[in-house]
Order: structure tokens, then sequence, then C-alpha cells
């Protein structure tokens, strides 16, 4: 049987938390055979049910091995990973690459076969019954090359990540963990921050809370020794950017108390304006600007199909979507985001079809 992802063998999968079964989820759709292993015996059960692959017995010779564990470990599991498998590809999935993979070298993991990996994708959950077969579909991939690695074993790290959907994106490891500190690790730790400041406040306060703080602080729910562990391991790139944070948090306060301080505070604002839209849109091309359809929908079973539907019908495409519950209300406010020239056509399809659209 042709193996249509070029691999050439079964890809054993360490760690099965979200990310290790959803690799292994979007291999066995490719059509690989997965193994798994995890130190822990009811999250593998879990991914084995799942369908993310099988458990890894004694003869199984893995040709690439994925450790998907958190960074504080990753490097001592490549390296016994490294003397077990002696011809396996080997690669991770931690989201810091510079330390992560000195450690394995440190250890013994041989760095010709070694490419650092880092798939851009989560959840707020955690764990293999969170794992999703698409979850890695259309997501940029960071493959950390080494100099040492040869370049069979950083093809076959190229054919992983396509196999599971996503796209590959080669960067040094140093500016990998430079990248994330500033896109993925700092904004984890002020979302954090700012619910935090929710746990001193009336919760009278809290319980008018809109839509901002809900997509503020989304994140802070992520797994506390996952993130804990993530934070440590690239603490100096993470602090460096904290840093730069806190000194124009202090700039803004000290503009606003200075009471003439408008000049400092619209600054602050337009900077982010601009920073915003350096944020890459769609597939990753360049930010668009979209249409903003908002309908109030009642909150029961079936609503946002039938506005989905409408929408189809209509051959308008939502780029994005945004729901806003209605405080004390069984309704919430619907914001689709479509393409400018297409806005007037759903607003005429939802009206003919008794939505309530708010122009």
């Amino acid at each position: 049987m042709t193996d249509p992802t070029g691999i050439g063998g079964p890809v054993l999968v360490i760690g099965s938390g979200l990310i290790g079964a959803s690799v292994g989820l979007a291999l066995r759709r490719a059509g690989v055979d997965v193994l798994l292993r995890d130190a822990d015996p009811d999250n593998l059960a879990v991914a084995v049910d799942a369908g993310a692959g099988r458990i890894a017995g004694p003869g199984d010779l893995p040709a690439l091995v994925v450790v998907a564990v958190p960074p504080s470990l990753a490097g001592q599991v490549l390296a016994d990973a490294s003397a077990e498998f002696v011809d396996a590809t080997l690669t991770d999935t931690t989201s810091v690459k510079e330390s992560v993979l000195a450690d394995a070298i440190a250890r013994g993991a041989d760095p010709t076969r070694l490419v650092g990996g880092h798939p851009m994708a989560g959840r707020e959950v955690s764990g293999a019954a969170g794992a999703r077969t698409d979850l890695l579909d259309d997501r940029l991939w960071v493959l950390t090359p080494l100099a040492e690695s040869g370049i069979e074993h950083v093809r076959q790290a190229h054919r992983l990540v396509s196999a599971c959907g996503a796209y590959p994106v080669e960067m040094g490891a140093r500016e990998h963990d430079a990248a994330v500190a500033l896109v993925s690790h700092t904004p984890q730790v002020l979302a954090s921050v700012l619910a935090g400041q929710l746990l001193a406040s009336d919760p009278d306060r809290v319980r008018i809370a809109g839509q901002g703080l809900r997509d503020m602080t989304r994140i802070a729910g992520s797994n506390v020794g996952l993130w804990t562990d993530i934070l440590s391991a690239n603490a100096g790139q993470v602090a460096a950017v904290l840093d730069e944070v806190v000194a124009a948090l202090s700039r803004t306060a000290d503009a606003l108390r200075s009471g003439d301080g408008r000049e400092g505070v619209a600054g602050m604002l337009a900077a982010g304006v601009e920073g915003q839209l350096l944020i890459p849109g769609k597939h990753g091309a360049a930010p668009s600007a979209y249409r903003e359809v908002t309908v109030m929908l009642a909150d029961r079973p079936g609503e946002l199909g039938r506005l989905f539907a409408v929408a189809s019908e209509a051959e308008v495409s939502v780029e994005d979507v945004r729901i806003e519950h209605v405080l004390g209300r069984p309704s919430g406010l619907v914001a689709l985001f479509v393409r400018p020239e297409a806005g007037e056509d759903l607003v005429w399809a939802l009206t003919e079809r008794g939505f309530d659209v708010r122009v």
C-alpha cells in the first residue's frame, strides 16, 4: 500500500495530551500508523479510545518520533527516544525551542536526527479529551532545524507537518522563542493578570462585563501547570517583553493621573490601532476590513443554524463570528463579519427571512 504522506513507517507520539492526541488523530486521518506512549495510563486510554492511535508495543520501530510533553520533560524524553530508536527522526511540539533542544543534546540526543517543532495551535482545555482531528488544520507549524540536522530528517519533519494538515515555517530556535514570547506567552500573562484582578472586585461589577473583557481573558482559563512550565522555560524572553509592556502601561497611568495627558493616551491608543493591523488575516494574508452585520437572536437550539443557512443561500461567506449574550434576557447579539461588498446582500437576505438585523 502506497504511503501518501511519504513518512515511510509508523509515527510514535510520546505524550497523549491535547497536542499529542490531536497529532495522532490528524495522522490517522492521513492514513499513518500511529503508536502512542504516555506515562499516564488514563490519558493514554482516552487517546486510544478517541482513535488517535494504538499503544506502542516492544517490537514497534517508528520512522519518526514526536515528543509532546511539557518543556521541562522534553529534553530527557527526546534523549531517551534517540537512544531507543537509533534511525528515527526526532521532533517535539513544545512552545520553547532553544533550551529544550540544548537540554536534549546535553542528555545525549543525536543532533543530526533532531528537528525542533512547535504547532501554533491549542485550546483552553488540556488532555486527550480535548483533542480534535482538525486542531492543526491550516495552522502554522514552526520547525527549528539545528545546524547539525540532516536534510532527510528535516524533510521528514516537513512531511509530518503536511500530513497533519498544517503549514511548515522554518525559524532559528532563538528567533522562535523571541517571537512566541511576544505573540503567545506575553498575551497569556496579560490575560491571566487581568482576569486575576476580578478576584478582589465586587461581583456586581463583574456581572456587567461585556464582550471586551471576555475576549481579553479567554485564554486565562488555560492549564496552570503547563503554562508555569512554558513561562519558566522561556523566562528571559517573556520578561523582556513584559518590561516593555509595563513601561508602556506606566507611561499611560502617568498620563491619566496628570489630568492633561490626552496626548499621551491618544498616542497609546493610536499605536494599538497600528499594531493590531499587523496581525495576519485569513490564511496568513494581509488583514482585511470586514463589514459587521449584527443580529439579535433568540437563545434557543437551531437559531445559529438558521442564520448561517441564510448566509449560505445568499452566497455570502462569513469570515468571522462573535456572540455576545444579553444580560438577563434569553437572547444574544450575533455579529457576522463579511466582506464589505457582501454586507448589503446579507442584510437584505436576513431581513427578508424575518431576522432582527441591527443596522
